[in-house]
């Protein structure tokens, strides 16, 4: 006997066991409740299952799918791949189209470029015409691109951008023009910030220290030689050599406190600062300093708290820079005035104003736009004379451009100057109902300088 009929007889069990199990429950129905004889009830059943296998069962086919809904179905699945693809990418990352319209990106990249949108062109987003030209050449040589982007505002940020064409169909893997391009932005503000501190802490360094150093090694040697057993001269020379070495460690202490600074200016800091109180802590920090030139500081504030967004050392060290010149340079005046107040700003956060005035001297305006340049000192044998190392005010000036503030000076020869800081406010409702005691400074007619 052949194979085929065990197999027919399996198939045939397999594809109508429905019609076995009607046959038997018909011939049940009959002899139970229809009182048929049991041999005819058995013979219908068994004429009905001879007939299951003289008809024979057709093979079921599956309905043709659409060819436009599994094209869709396909694209769509292609689409969540690579916007999950995207969003795992660890650097800002841009999916763009032939055409430049962003398709997707992950978080990092809105981080980064603000105003991106997706259906949105490259363009409206990201002002960078280097860039963009960059990604067209991917696209024209179908090969990765590559290019150093530098970004000057808010503050200065390099990046590495690499436009790599994203081949997804055959016509695009098989070196036709590619369906995608991926733009991947690499920061390298942290490493070239390093490499440019690096450079100018030696160039300043060996600049600024050589006079204190060989003033210090001459008074060494004069003290091992000629005065050797002149204990006046000695002890007068030992008393230079004390300032000058001060004055090396304050200028170390600087230059690396500005170095510190810079390399993460490009850092917006978190947290939030109450103003009032800090100033006041400036105040009472430096009451003694200001006691010893005759100098009052006096803080007058329009409400009782006023609160930013900043990191409070740096604030703090801010301010102390502003009072303890003020103090300086404007001890002549013997006061020295601050006010803090809220400023309200249509459609932005209000801003917190905060002006230190001094009676002084004043400054000449064309010493106003550098103030705030490395070592740029308005006289300098009397800011050494008085302890400064010049990097004051560019200390001020960076962490002010890490807080997204601005400075403005105002000076007018004879009258002081006026240290105008602006920071915007952690909220844009006041603090309280304090009585606004801000007197508007006098003097301030000649000339104003912008650092922001």
């Amino acid at each position: 006997m052949s194979d085929e009929f065990p197999q027919a007889w399996h198939e045939g069990w397999r594809g109508r066991w429905f019609l076995y199990l009607a046959a038997l429950f018909v011939a049940t129905v009959l002899i139970v409740w229809g009182g048929a004889r049991w041999p005819y009830a058995l013979g219908g059943g068994v004429a009905l299952v001879a007939a299951g296998f003289v008809v024979r069962r057709r093979p079921r086919e599956a309905a043709p799918l659409d060819g436009t809904l599994l094209a869709r179905r396909a694209a769509r699945l292609t689409d969540l791949t690579v916007e999950g693809l995207v969003a795992a990418v660890p650097i800002p990352a841009i999916l763009l189209d032939p055409k430049l319209v962003v398709r997707t990106h992950n978080a990092k990249a809105t981080a980064l470029v603000a105003g991106l949108k997706r259906g949105e062109p490259l363009m409206l987003a990201l002002r960078a015409p280097e860039v963009v030209e960059t990604v067209r050449r991917a696209l024209a040589t179908n090969a990765t691109q590559a290019i150093d982007y530098a970004e000057r505002v808010p503050v200065s940020r390099w990046f590495r951008v690499e436009a790599a064409p994203v081949a997804v169909t055959a016509e695009g893997r098989d070196g036709g023009k590619p369906d995608f391009v991926l733009v991947a932005m690499t920061d390298l503000t942290e490493e070239r910030r390093l490499e440019r501190l690096r450079a100018d802490f030696v160039a300043n360094a060996s600049h600024e220290l050589r006079t204190p150093l060989a003033s210090v090694v001459g008074f060494i040697e004069t003290i091992q030689g000629p005065a050797k057993k002149d204990a006046a001269a000695t002890e007068r020379f030992l008393g230079i050599m004390l300032a000058q070495a001060r004055r090396m460690s304050r200028l170390i202490d600087d230059l690396l406190s500005l170095s510190r600074i810079e390399l993460n200016e490009h850092v917006r800091p978190v947290g939030d600062v109450e103003l009032v109180g800090l100033i006041g802590h400036v105040r009472d920090t430096l009451g003694p300093y200001a006691s010893e030139q005759g100098v009052t500081v006096a803080v007058e504030a329009s409400e009782p708290a006023i609160v930013v967004a900043g990191d409070p050392d740096e604030l703090f060290r801010l301010f102390e820079n502003l009072v303890q010149n003020a103090i300086k340079y404007g001890a002549e005046g013997k006061r020295v005035e601050i006010s803090l107040q809220r400023e309200a700003r249509e459609g932005r956060r209000d801003e917190a104003v905060v002006a230190i005035r001094d009676h002084g001297a004043g400054i000449p305006a064309e010493h106003l736009p550098r103030l705030t340049e490395r070592f740029y000192r308005v006289d300098v044998v009397s800011s050494r004379e008085k302890g400064g190392t010049g990097l004051g005010l560019a200390l001020v000036k960076h962490i002010l451009n890490r807080h997204r503030g601005r400075l403005a000076i105002d000076s007018t020869p004879g009258e002081g100057a006026t240290f105008t800081v602006r920071l915007e406010t952690a909220t844009d409702a006041g603090a309280g109902g304090g009585e606004a005691a801000t007197e508007q400074a006098p003097g301030r007619g000649d000339r104003a300088a912008d650092l922001s």
